[in-house]
């Protein structure tokens, strides 16, 4: 049951964009349509109606037709069949784009009334085979990981019942190679921004929970959180890769380890990342302990053996199923005595083969050695970290094809390539490091490859946004592994797409501008940005039960909010902030470094931490610092701690956080200290 269909009379100002506006009545009250101009190419629409009594009605729809066929659509969430929506859960920053070469519309739901509470769920929906933008109301539910459902069961009580949206006009030739940018200044500008400069997405003191991070990985959590092991004769040391809530000391059962005991140095789970906020935390504290342990983690990183530049990204035990005293089966670690090397198995094969015969990854590679890089640059000139790059640069530049890519994977035993993914953006990682390779070396190689892998991905894959790495289709989210890798998905006319690979992409491109000062790579990086920034929160939801404001989310297929990518992402924002001068940057990327601590348990954190107490009632003082790498993962959340999780990944989580807070302090001290974000 969706109602009555009706037509809305078009303005005059939006007919050369807009072909028709219909809607469906909600039970028999047809609304009240009152638009009205708000500035040059935004027009404000909304819809009342008024119910004599209570109506219960699955679906209702506001169906807006562009008056030309788009080539371009975008959407924040995908929804490949009709039975899909886009709810509320993901709008961070909400937006349907319809565009050719020759105009754009923008369809933005109204905040101010989601903001007020609303009787039934909001949703969009991009329907470009029909050419067909919507915004509705029903409920939903969840289906796979993470595709949203229309679901029965709404009902709306006698009153008056609101729904509104913005639609945005555009017709000039920047603002269509760039459709994101206007969206993003008005949705920052009405919501963020005022919100932003009253302290959220919290106030928190940086500092305090940096020391918190450090106090629960290596002391009331130590046992389980830090490793320290022989590895050929050589001492060496890190965080695990993952805890979770059975291995707190008020836990009241087993411990039962939820993945294989590891250390990681890839691309999120980054070791060796985490170890240079704790050598920044020492040396500015005089903590000789922090710095044994950064220092035993470096170790860790120049360990891992190379096979013809190449190197693996996990050192990992093995594990075994064992019972404990009440009976139950419970995942172990058979200890560092039966430690073995091998790669992430978030890989396209980890069907078939485990982490020790996992293909190669350069991404992971080409993190690792950059991060070695900045360790030699930033805090100590040990020479093997150079050399050690250098080694794989070689290899690594071997490897580029004619086009200028870098293939994703390599088979653990040829050293060929898998034929996966070997043209992706995965590829800009690899620029970064050559680029920063080049300034610290000189050597011109390394600069023509960068320059060449830049220039295939600025044509390949920024135009047609075909943001596919490893994560958008061999993480939590395998929707579309076998079918849609390298194709969009026919009825929203996109890819697949994860944020993760448009960072690497904005900052490989700000480091091609500082090195070669051509202001197209700077355009290219903002473009990049801008897709970026639309998956990060521009307001805070009612429904969201934590701090959400300049948090992210992951992929247009997920359920993520405050994601631990934010800590990584803050500063790049800035940087562009910067180097644009753009004000909306600077406070969304101080906004990100905000949000990295939000899901901290810790008395500082009131919010966060009622819903932490709610989800796990044991948690107490010893806990304090415990950190979720998100929010809200698989689509739904509640305010009975509905949403929280219950695992802590040091390098994806509380330890990447205080990393990124310690990095920005590094680098741009006086924006923490105009924040009030330095002690």
């Amino acid at each position: 049951m969706q109602g009555q269909e009706l037509d809305i009379e078009i303005d005059p100002a939006l007919s050369r964009f807009v072909g028709r506006i219909a809607c469906h009545t909600l039970g028999a009250a047809s609304p009240e349509a009152v638009g009205r101009r708000i500035s040059e190419g935004i027009y404000h629409l909304t819809l009342s109606f008024r119910l004599e009594e209570t109506v219960e009605q699955d679906d209702w729809r506001l169906e807006i037709s562009p008056a030309f066929a788009p080539t371009f659509h975008w959407a924040p969430h995908l929804t490949p069949e009709d039975c899909h929506i886009i709810d509320q859960h993901s709008f961070r920053s909400p937006a349907l784009i319809a565009s050719d070469e020759r105009q754009a519309l923008v369809l933005v739901p109204d905040l101010d009334l989601m903001g007020r509470g609303t009787p039934v769920r909001w949703y969009m929906d991009n329907d470009a085979g029909r050419n067909r933008m919507t915004l509705g109301m029903s409920e939903y539910l969840v289906r796979e990981h993470v595709l949203y459902e229309r679901a029965p069961g709404a009902v709306y009580p006698a009153g008056t019942v609101q729904v509104g949206c913005y639609l945005m006009t555009f017709d000039d030739e920047e603002t269509l190679a760039n459709p994101w940018r206007p969206i993003l200044s008005f949705l920052w500008e009405r919501w963020g921004s005022p919100l932003f400069r009253l302290g959220a997405p919290a106030k928190l003191p940086l500092e305090r929970l940096v020391r918190r991070t450090y106090d629960w990985a290596f002391d009331s959590w130590q046992d389980s959180v830090w490793q320290q092991f022989e590895l050929d004769g050589r001492t060496v040391g890190a965080a695990a890769f993952i805890v979770n809530v059975t291995q707190s000391p008020n836990y009241p059962g087993p411990v039962n380890e939820r993945e294989f005991r590891s250390v990681w140095n890839q691309a999120w789970f980054s070791s060796l990342r985490s170890a240079q906020g704790m050598f920044r935390q020492g040396v500015a504290t005089g903590d000789a302990d922090l710095l044994r342990r950064a220092r035993l983690t470096k170790e860790l990183a120049l360990a891992a053996p190379q096979r013809n530049g190449l190197f693996p990204s996990i050192v990992a035990t093995e594990m075994e199923r064992v019972t404990a005293d009440n009976g139950t089966t419970v995942n172990r670690s058979k200890g560092w005595e039966t430690a073995y090397w091998g790669n992430s198995n978030r890989n396209p094969l980890h069907d078939r083969h485990p982490v020790r015969s996992a293909p190669y990854h350069l991404l992971d590679m080409s993190w690792t050695a950059l991060l070695m890089l900045r360790w030699y640059e930033e805090l100590e000139q040990d020479p093997r970290l150079l050399e050690y790059a250098l080694r794989y640069a070689d290899a690594l530049v071997e490897l580029q094809d004619a086009r200028g890519f870098f293939p994703a994977w390599l088979d653990m035993n040829t050293l060929a390539p898998l034929g996966i993914l070997d043209d992706s953006p995965e590829t800009s990682m690899s620029v970064t490091f050559l680029m920063t390779l080049y300034r610290i070396t000189g050597k011109s190689r390394y600069l023509r490859s960068a320059l060449k892998a830049a220039d295939a991905v600025a044509s390949d894959i920024v135009p047609s946004g075909r943001w596919e790495d490893f994560e958008t289709y061999w993480s939590c989210c395998r929707y579309g592994s076998e079918e849609l890798v390298g194709r969009k998905v026919i009825r929203n006319d996109m890819y697949k797409q994860c944020n993760f690979s448009m960072f690497w992409t904005a900052e490989a491109f700000l480091a091609c501008y500082r090195q070669t000062g051509d202001a197209n790579y700077l355009k290219l990086g903002e473009r990049c940005l801008d897709e970026l920034l639309m998956t990060q929160a521009s307001w805070q939801p009612p429904y969201i039960y934590v701090g959400a404001l300049g948090g992210f989310g992951v992929m247009n297929c997920d359920g993520e909010w405050n994601d631990a990518r934010q800590s990584l992402f803050a500063e790049l924002i800035v940087e562009y902030g910067i180097a644009l001068h753009r004000e909306e940057y600077i406070e969304r990327g101080i906004a990100a470094l905000r949000s990295a601590f939000v899901m901290m348990y810790a008395p500082e954190n009131p919010g966060s931490k009622a819903q932490w107490e709610k989800a796990h009632p044991f948690f107490n003082e010893k806990d304090y610092g415990f950190m979720m790498e998100n929010y809200g993962h698989g689509g739904v959340a509640d305010d009975n701690g509905g949403g929280m999780g219950e695992f802590t990944i040091f390098d994806w989580g509380n330890g990447a956080a205080a990393e990124g807070y310690l990095r920005m302090k590094a680098h741009h001290r006086e924006l923490l200290e105009r924040y009030g974000l330095c002690e």
